[in-house]
């Protein structure tokens, strides 16, 4: 298997510290997204109503609230890359039915609109 994130199979890893808290494997693309299905390892309950929140404030249309979570999960978790390598920048939805959905950007979105 090759080590391109952009690879149906390719494996994301999400960490809290130092610790991998799920796995997520690509399932599909609709860019910008990538899609994948989620593996849940220990440590990552902690999150699952932060990312539960975040699912039902966007189906409400309620932005404020989805930033919020947004800014939450983005200064306790990072994401990195099949290779590894740290993601820069990412805005991740873990929904309900065990699959995920993400934008990522080898830079900090501010770095790329300041």
């Amino acid at each position: 298997m090759t080590n391109s994130p952009l690879t149906t199979g390719s494996i994301w890893r999400l960490h809290h510290g130092d610790q991998e808290i799920a796995r997520l494997t690509v399932t599909g693309f609709d860019m910008p997204w990538t899609h994948a299905e989620v593996e849940v390892l220990p440590g990552f309950e902690e999150f699952r109503p932060l990312f539960s929140e975040q699912e039902q404030a966007v189906d409400e249309e309620n932005w404020d609230r989805a930033d919020t979570c947004y800014t939450q999960i983005r200064s306790e978790l990072s994401l990195t890359f099949p290779d590894g390598g740290l993601v820069a920048e990412f805005m991740l939805h873990i929904h309900g039915d065990g699959t995920a959905g993400w934008r990522w950007h080898d830079e900090p979105f501010d770095a790329v609109n300041p």
